[in-house]
Protein backbone atom coordinates (compact mmCIF):
# COMPACT_ATOMS: atom_id res chain seq x y z
CA UNK A 1 0.00 0.00 0.00
CA UNK A 2 1.41 3.40 -0.93
CA UNK A 3 0.75 6.90 0.30
CA UNK A 4 -0.24 9.52 -2.23
CA UNK A 5 1.99 12.59 -2.25
CA UNK A 6 0.24 15.92 -2.42
CA UNK A 7 2.28 19.02 -3.36
CA UNK A 8 2.39 21.43 -0.46
CA UNK A 9 1.77 18.75 2.18
CA UNK A 10 3.80 19.56 5.35
CA UNK A 11 7.12 17.74 5.26
CA UNK A 12 7.97 15.06 7.77
CA UNK A 13 10.78 15.88 10.12
CA UNK A 14 14.12 14.78 8.58
CA UNK A 15 15.74 11.71 10.08
CA UNK A 16 19.28 11.54 11.49
CA UNK A 17 20.80 11.34 8.00
CA UNK A 18 19.08 14.47 6.70
CA UNK A 19 21.29 17.32 5.59
CA UNK A 20 22.09 20.20 7.90
CA UNK A 21 19.90 22.82 6.26
CA UNK A 22 16.16 23.45 5.98
CA UNK A 23 14.55 20.80 3.78
CA UNK A 24 11.07 20.67 2.33
CA UNK A 25 10.90 24.46 2.27
CA UNK A 26 10.84 26.63 -0.79
CA UNK A 27 11.17 25.68 -4.44
CA UNK A 28 14.76 24.41 -4.11
CA UNK A 29 14.23 21.78 -1.39
CA UNK A 30 11.84 18.85 -1.20
CA UNK A 31 11.67 16.62 1.86
CA UNK A 32 9.62 13.44 1.37
CA UNK A 33 11.31 11.56 4.18
CA UNK A 34 9.47 8.52 5.56
CA UNK A 35 6.21 8.99 3.65
CA UNK A 36 5.77 5.34 2.67
CA UNK A 37 5.38 6.35 -0.95
CA UNK A 38 6.47 3.12 -2.60
CA UNK A 39 7.26 4.98 -5.82
CA UNK A 40 8.41 8.50 -6.54
CA UNK A 41 5.58 10.67 -7.88
CA UNK A 42 6.24 11.66 -11.50
CA UNK A 43 5.73 15.34 -10.71
CA UNK A 44 8.88 15.28 -8.59
CA UNK A 45 10.97 14.88 -11.74
CA UNK A 46 9.44 18.08 -13.13
CA UNK A 47 10.93 20.17 -10.33
CA UNK A 48 14.18 20.90 -12.10
CA UNK A 49 15.08 23.78 -9.77
CA UNK A 50 15.58 21.41 -6.83
CA UNK A 51 18.88 21.61 -4.99
CA UNK A 52 17.97 19.21 -2.13
CA UNK A 53 15.84 16.07 -2.55
CA UNK A 54 15.16 13.71 0.35
CA UNK A 55 13.46 10.42 -0.56
CA UNK A 56 14.67 8.32 2.38
CA UNK A 57 12.44 5.78 4.09
CA UNK A 58 9.85 5.28 1.36
CA UNK A 59 10.24 1.59 0.49
CA UNK A 60 11.41 2.51 -3.00
CA UNK A 61 12.32 -0.46 -5.19
CA UNK A 62 13.17 1.50 -8.33
CA UNK A 63 14.15 4.95 -9.50
CA UNK A 64 13.21 6.59 -12.79
CA UNK A 65 15.94 7.57 -15.26
CA UNK A 66 14.18 10.95 -15.23
CA UNK A 67 16.27 11.77 -12.20
CA UNK A 68 18.90 12.88 -14.72
CA UNK A 69 16.83 16.02 -15.26
CA UNK A 70 17.51 17.30 -11.74
CA UNK A 71 20.84 18.80 -12.76
CA UNK A 72 20.86 21.41 -9.98
CA UNK A 73 20.79 18.92 -7.10
CA UNK A 74 23.68 19.25 -4.67
CA UNK A 75 22.17 16.84 -2.10
CA UNK A 76 20.30 13.58 -2.70
CA UNK A 77 19.10 11.21 0.04
CA UNK A 78 17.96 7.75 -1.11
CA UNK A 79 18.77 5.97 2.15
CA UNK A 80 16.56 3.47 4.00
CA UNK A 81 14.76 2.14 0.93
CA UNK A 82 14.67 -1.22 -0.91
CA UNK A 83 16.62 -0.29 -4.02
CA UNK A 84 18.39 -3.23 -5.68
CA UNK A 85 19.89 -0.88 -8.28
CA UNK A 86 20.11 2.80 -9.10
CA UNK A 87 20.09 3.99 -12.71
CA UNK A 88 23.27 4.92 -14.57
CA UNK A 89 21.67 8.33 -15.06
CA UNK A 90 22.71 9.12 -11.50
CA UNK A 91 26.13 9.91 -12.92
CA UNK A 92 24.63 12.78 -14.91
CA UNK A 93 23.96 14.71 -11.70
CA UNK A 94 27.36 16.36 -11.81
CA UNK A 95 26.04 19.19 -9.64
CA UNK A 96 26.01 16.80 -6.66
CA UNK A 97 28.68 18.47 -4.57
CA UNK A 98 27.53 17.93 -0.97
CA UNK A 99 25.82 14.70 0.04
CA UNK A 100 24.75 11.44 -1.61
CA UNK A 101 23.06 8.89 0.66
CA UNK A 102 22.54 5.38 -0.71
CA UNK A 103 22.83 3.51 2.58
CA UNK A 104 20.43 0.84 3.87
CA UNK A 105 19.26 -0.46 0.50
CA UNK A 106 19.75 -3.74 -1.38
CA UNK A 107 22.50 -2.65 -3.75
CA UNK A 108 24.96 -5.32 -4.85
CA UNK A 109 26.90 -2.84 -7.00
CA UNK A 110 27.19 0.86 -7.65
CA UNK A 111 26.67 2.28 -11.13
CA UNK A 112 29.91 2.80 -13.03
CA UNK A 113 28.69 6.30 -13.93
CA UNK A 114 29.07 7.30 -10.28
CA UNK A 115 32.72 8.14 -10.94
CA UNK A 116 31.59 11.22 -12.86
CA UNK A 117 30.58 12.88 -9.57
CA UNK A 118 34.05 14.29 -9.11
CA UNK A 119 32.94 17.20 -6.91
CA UNK A 120 30.91 15.11 -4.45
CA UNK A 121 32.20 15.55 -0.88
CA UNK A 122 30.22 12.90 1.05
CA UNK A 123 29.11 9.43 -0.04
CA UNK A 124 27.39 6.91 2.20
CA UNK A 125 26.69 3.54 0.53
CA UNK A 126 26.92 1.46 3.71
CA UNK A 127 24.50 -1.24 4.83
CA UNK A 128 24.21 -2.66 1.31
CA UNK A 129 25.24 -6.17 0.14
CA UNK A 130 27.92 -4.65 -2.08
CA UNK A 131 30.45 -7.22 -3.24
CA UNK A 132 32.55 -4.91 -5.39
CA UNK A 133 33.16 -1.24 -6.12
CA UNK A 134 33.88 0.54 -9.39
CA UNK A 135 37.59 -0.11 -10.09
CA UNK A 136 38.12 3.59 -10.79
CA UNK A 137 36.59 4.72 -7.49
CA UNK A 138 39.60 7.02 -7.14
CA UNK A 139 38.04 9.34 -9.72
CA UNK A 140 35.82 10.73 -6.95
CA UNK A 141 38.59 13.12 -5.98
CA UNK A 142 36.27 15.57 -4.21
CA UNK A 143 35.34 13.08 -1.48
CA UNK A 144 36.05 14.16 2.08
CA UNK A 145 34.12 11.32 3.72
CA UNK A 146 33.40 7.83 2.35
CA UNK A 147 31.20 5.36 4.24
CA UNK A 148 31.04 1.74 3.11
CA UNK A 149 30.32 0.10 6.45
CA UNK A 150 28.60 -3.29 6.78
CA UNK A 151 28.71 -4.34 3.14
CA UNK A 152 30.14 -7.58 1.70
CA UNK A 153 33.35 -6.21 0.20
CA UNK A 154 36.29 -8.58 -0.16
CA UNK A 155 38.49 -6.17 -2.15
CA UNK A 156 39.06 -2.45 -1.89
CA UNK A 157 40.21 -0.91 -5.17
CA UNK A 158 43.80 0.19 -5.67
CA UNK A 159 42.55 3.42 -7.26
CA UNK A 160 41.24 4.58 -3.85
CA UNK A 161 44.72 5.93 -3.17
CA UNK A 162 43.86 8.81 -5.51
CA UNK A 163 41.21 10.19 -3.13
CA UNK A 164 43.54 13.00 -2.18
CA UNK A 165 40.97 15.00 -0.17
CA UNK A 166 39.60 12.09 1.86
CA UNK A 167 39.54 12.67 5.62
CA UNK A 168 37.33 9.82 6.84
CA UNK A 169 37.08 6.25 5.51
CA UNK A 170 34.60 3.82 7.07
CA UNK A 171 35.03 0.16 6.06
CA UNK A 172 33.89 -1.65 9.18
CA UNK A 173 31.94 -4.88 8.91
CA UNK A 174 33.18 -6.06 5.52
CA UNK A 175 35.18 -9.14 4.47
CA UNK A 176 38.48 -7.55 3.61
CA UNK A 177 41.56 -9.74 4.02
CA UNK A 178 44.01 -7.09 2.83
CA UNK A 179 44.20 -3.43 1.89
CA UNK A 180 45.85 -1.83 -1.13
CA UNK A 181 49.19 -0.19 -0.44
CA UNK A 182 47.91 2.86 -2.32
CA UNK A 183 46.06 3.93 0.84
CA UNK A 184 49.38 5.34 1.92
CA UNK A 185 48.66 8.16 -0.51
CA UNK A 186 45.70 9.45 1.50
CA UNK A 187 47.65 12.31 3.00
CA UNK A 188 44.54 14.08 4.36
CA UNK A 189 43.12 10.99 6.10
CA UNK A 190 42.21 11.60 9.76
CA UNK A 191 39.99 8.63 10.61
CA UNK A 192 40.12 5.04 9.37
CA UNK A 193 37.56 2.50 10.60
CA UNK A 194 38.47 -1.12 9.73
CA UNK A 195 36.62 -2.85 12.54
CA UNK A 196 35.20 -6.31 11.91
CA UNK A 197 37.10 -7.36 8.80
CA UNK A 198 39.51 -10.26 8.20
CA UNK A 199 42.78 -8.37 8.11
CA UNK A 200 45.90 -10.18 9.25
CA UNK A 201 48.17 -7.19 8.59
CA UNK A 202 48.43 -3.69 7.17
CA UNK A 203 50.46 -2.52 4.14
CA UNK A 204 53.75 -0.83 4.99
CA UNK A 205 52.92 2.10 2.75
CA UNK A 206 50.31 3.20 5.27
CA UNK A 207 53.23 4.43 7.36
CA UNK A 208 52.99 7.61 5.27
CA UNK A 209 49.72 8.93 6.74
CA UNK A 210 50.81 12.13 8.48
CA UNK A 211 47.38 13.27 9.71
CA UNK A 212 45.81 9.97 10.79
CA UNK A 213 44.38 10.46 14.27
CA UNK A 214 42.10 7.50 14.85
CA UNK A 215 42.57 3.92 13.67
CA UNK A 216 40.02 1.25 14.57
CA UNK A 217 41.25 -2.32 14.07
CA UNK A 218 38.86 -4.10 16.40
CA UNK A 219 37.92 -7.71 15.61
CA UNK A 220 40.60 -8.36 12.99
CA UNK A 221 42.86 -11.41 13.30
CA UNK A 222 46.11 -9.43 13.22
CA UNK A 223 49.25 -11.55 13.24
CA UNK A 224 51.40 -8.75 14.60
CA UNK A 225 51.44 -4.99 15.00
CA UNK A 226 53.59 -3.21 12.43
CA UNK A 227 56.37 -1.14 13.98
CA UNK A 228 55.58 1.80 11.71
CA UNK A 229 52.47 2.52 13.79
CA UNK A 230 54.76 4.25 16.27
CA UNK A 231 55.88 6.62 13.51
CA UNK A 232 52.42 8.01 12.75
CA UNK A 233 52.90 11.53 14.11
CA UNK A 234 49.23 12.44 14.64
CA UNK A 235 47.87 9.14 15.99
CA UNK A 236 45.71 9.81 19.06
CA UNK A 237 43.63 6.65 19.35
CA UNK A 238 44.31 3.06 18.32
CA UNK A 239 41.60 0.48 19.03
CA UNK A 240 42.97 -3.06 19.19
CA UNK A 241 40.23 -4.84 21.09
CA UNK A 242 39.59 -8.44 20.02
CA UNK A 243 42.68 -8.57 17.81
CA UNK A 244 44.88 -10.61 20.13
CA UNK A 245 47.26 -7.69 20.65
CA UNK A 246 49.16 -7.73 23.93
CA UNK A 247 49.79 -4.77 26.23
CA UNK A 248 53.41 -5.97 26.50
CA UNK A 249 53.96 -5.35 22.79
CA UNK A 250 56.74 -2.78 22.20
CA UNK A 251 54.44 -0.98 19.75
CA UNK A 252 51.69 -0.67 22.36
CA UNK A 253 54.11 0.44 25.05
CA UNK A 254 55.71 3.11 22.87
CA UNK A 255 52.39 4.52 21.68
CA UNK A 256 50.97 4.53 25.21
CA UNK A 257 54.09 6.18 26.51
CA UNK A 258 53.75 9.12 24.15
CA UNK A 259 50.09 9.67 25.08
CA UNK A 260 48.21 7.74 22.38
CA UNK A 261 45.06 6.06 23.69
CA UNK A 262 45.52 2.35 22.93
CA UNK A 263 42.47 0.22 23.69
CA UNK A 264 43.02 -3.52 24.31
Amino acid sequence: MTTRWTPGRPAARPGPEAVGEPAGRGPESLNLWNRGLGTVPEEVWDRTALRVLILAGNGLTGLSPRIAGLRRLHTLDLGHNALAAVPEELGELTGLTRFLYLHDNRLTELPRSLIRLTRLRYLNAGENPLTALPPDLGSLTGLVELRLQHCALTVFPESAGALRNLRELWLRGNRLTELPGSLGGLKELRELDLRGNRLTGLPDRMAGLPLLRRLDLRSNPLRELPEWLTGLPSLEKLDLRWTGADERSPVVRELTGRGCAVLL
